[in-house]
């Protein structure tokens, strides 16, 4: 998934972010309020983890902008208040869930892979098409029982192509969910991901480019 994180103590951010990364989610970041919207009109996430006490723009700020534009992310709040007065008001303004600090990353990434299923047309917990089984909770891989190691790009790859029942993928698709906003799209990244992944899911191939439009599992 694509995911953007929006804190202002840079060591949280990025501790967050590596998290998440590790997850095998597409992670961007963003120090204050400001930075947040500018991103989100230019990216498309799956989920925003956004803290509350911002300075300058408001993390409550935020979060009505993102909501009175229609958009589609789902909100993680995240705040030091801990009083149910306090996580009311985050949800009454449009927040999706509400984790108060200090927290555990393990039960934060949790919930972000949960909103993130509730971000995009309903997905079985466990994805299967062709032979192939994906557990995102785990982070496992199986292809008709034999374990299959894959880096966090190319689960976060096969989990788009899975997703799709089928469908052809486009590289743009996927470069825009796997990868964050440094990638570079003329590097062939997204290429020669799918050619490590083929390697690793073994014959009979189930990988297919579609010509013109992207991959797609046959």
């Amino acid at each position: 998934m694509r995911v953007l994180v929006v804190e202002d103590e840079p060591m949280l951010a990025d501790a967050i972010a590596e998290w998440l990364r590790d997850e095998a989610h597409a992670v961007d970041i963003a120090y204050d309020g400001g930075a947040a919207l500018e991103r989100l009109t230019v990216n498309d996430y799956d989920v925003v983890v956004l803290d509350r006490d911002l300075p300058a723009v408001h993390g409550d700020d935020v979060c009505r902008e993102l909501v009175a534009s229609g958009a589609a992310p789902r909100v993680l709040m995240l705040t030091a208040a801990a009083e149910i007065a306090d996580r009311v008001a985050g949800l009454s303004l449009g927040a999706d869930d509400y984790l108060t600090k200090p927290f555990a990353f393990p039960e934060l990434a949790a919930r972000v892979l949960s909103l993130g299923r509730r971000s995009r047309p309903a997905a079985p917990p466990v994805l299967r098409h062709g032979g192939i089984t994906l557990d995102p909770a785990r982070r496992e891989v199986y292809r008709e029982g034999r374990y299959v190691p894959l880096s966090r790009k190319e689960f976060a790859v096969l989990t788009e192509l899975l997703r799709a029942e089928g469908a052809p993928v486009s590289a743009e698709a996927l470069l825009e969910k796997a990868w964050d906003e440094h990638a570079d799209p003329f590097s062939g990244v997204v290429r020669l991901t799918i050619l490590k992944l083929r390697r690793k899911l073994g014959g009979p191939p189930v990988v297919e480019t579609v010509t013109g439009v992207g991959y797609r599992i046959s």
